[in-house]
């Protein structure tokens, strides 16, 4: 009488392949659920100083140029936020755009976008409003919708600028410049310098 073949033996799975498998879910969960911590104050703290320059230059300027002073200073803070942020996320190990950090750039990005859009609207002359009470109140909402993915200091930030511009909206039109001097000159720069002290740059 002929025995039955045994089944063939399998060869056992590696531990460490498992183990990487783990590790890896464990930590693309918890960049989901974390806080996005790459904002640099420093970076903001720089970036006000460009705002306020900004305003100094377009305290003598009107028209087209006083538009192409703060439009400059935006793209060079812009840049300027984007390269810090990444410095300190380097720094830290981490992946600049990780989940919240993808969350905090949708979130930012849709009322920048209105914000672009508006402006266009302004100078082809399809629209009429007070340019800084719209960048104030836009930047704020885009800051403290996206400050949801941060520490505590950015939504507050967020809100004060939209409190400015409201401010702006109603205030008159010569006293938009010195508002957006306080606002993304002043409010950088404090709430970057909280930042820079509580949360590693």
């Amino acid at each position: 009488m002929s025995l039955p073949n045994p089944a063939p033996r399998r060869d056992p799975v590696p531990i460490h392949g498992q183990a990487i498998d783990n590790l890896r879910y464990i930590r693309e969960t918890m960049e989901r659920a974390g806080s996005f911590t790459a904002i640099s104050g420093w970076g903001m703290i720089a970036m006000g100083v460009i705002a306020l320059v900004a305003a100094a230059l377009a305290t003598r300027a009107q028209g087209v140029a006083w538009l192409a002073i703060w439009l400059g200073a935006a793209l060079v803070a812009l840049a300027i936020g984007l390269g810090t942020a990444d410095r300190k996320a380097r720094a830290a190990g981490m992946p600049l755009f990780n989940g919240p950090g993808r969350s905090f750039v949708y979130c930012f990005s849709v009322p920048a976008l209105v914000a672009m859009l508006t402006t266009i609207a302004v100078i082809v002359g399809a629209a009429s409003v007070k340019l800084p009470a719209l960048w104030l109140l836009l930047y704020g909402t885009g800051i403290a919708s996206a400050g949801a993915f941060s520490v505590r200091s950015v939504p507050a930030m967020g809100l004060g600028f939209v409190a400015l511009g409201g401010v702006a909206l109603f205030a008159p039109a010569s006293w938009g410049n010195a508002l957006l001097a306080l606002g993304f000159g002043g409010l950088h720069m404090v709430f970057g310098y909280r930042i820079a002290r509580k949360h590693g740059g």
